[in-house]
């Protein structure tokens, strides 16, 4: 850990990762990770260094809330990115995340309770790991008195407690504000209408076809089209709530 400042600080791990903080709310990862030179060939080759950079601005803007924005660029493996559209990206770190900002807004509760000069009082870290956060909380009580100054603005006071539900709520919390996850659930959704729309008009066709008019065999692929598309329409209500909605998740378990 170096030296603390107004203006942040820098922390390196073993494996090569170097957290800057740069105040008041952002942080910079990066890590290098060095390729060993082909020996293999008259010439060595010194292969580009792979390069790994992650940055999170988190701004608050009223108690118990923030705006939260993370970029992940890197410059290796970077053919996968045509293949993966963002909003199956965001799927999969919103479970982090989510998970994340059950366990932030337990912890806060609890570091308001006891005061912000005693935060030690309600958090155990002993780790390695808790460094930057260690880290974050002395520059807190240096600079900013251990606390956001919200003027006359916010009273200061944390709102509610809310059930993990509204807390977790995917969707007013992250997909009215994406265009690539707001663009996928209105696709899925119109694709759900589709499905339960085809699946309601083949059971009409199916109840006012005499006898006769059409095959068995056709009438059979028409009943079982219409079951599919039911199935297609529940499985589709299922996937847009758990992965657009709400996905009750803790990664600490996983």
């Amino acid at each position: 850990m170096q030296k603390i400042d107004i203006n942040g600080f820098t922390a390196s791990e073993h494996q090569g990762r170097v957290w800057t903080f740069v105040s008041p709310c952002l942080l910079k990862g990066s890590l290098t990770i060095k390729e060993s030179p082909n020996n293999t060939q008259e010439n060595i080759v010194q292969k580009p260094a792979r390069k790994h950079l992650l940055i999170f601005f988190c701004t608050p803007v009223s108690p118990g809330k923030s705006i939260f924005i993370g970029i992940d660029a890197r410059n290796f493996t970077m053919w996968t990115d045509p293949f993966v559209s963002r909003w199956m990206e965001h799927i999969k770190l919103n479970l982090v995340i989510d998970s994340d900002l059950n366990l932030i807004r337990v912890q806060e509760e609890k570091v308001m309770e006891v005061g912000p000069s005693n935060w030690l009082k309600a958090c155990f870290v002993p780790a390695k790991a808790d460094t930057n956060v260690v880290a974050f909380r002395k520059w807190l009580k240096k600079y900013a008195g251990g606390q956001i100054n919200w003027g006359t603005k916010f009273s200061g006071h944390f709102p509610l407690t809310l059930p993990r539900e509204q807390l977790m709520d995917r969707y007013w919390n992250h997909v009215v504000h994406c265009s690539s996850c707001n663009g996928a659930y209105k696709g899925f959704n119109a694709l759900k209408i589709t499905l339960q729309v085809f699946s309601v008009a083949s059971v009409a066709v199916m109840a006012t076809i005499k006898p006769g008019m059409i095959s068995v065999a056709r009438r059979n692929i028409l009943a079982v089209a219409s079951i599919v598309c039911f199935l297609g329409s529940k499985w589709l209500s299922y996937f847009i709530y758990k992965n657009f909605h709400f996905h009750d998740y803790n990664h600490a378990f996983k």
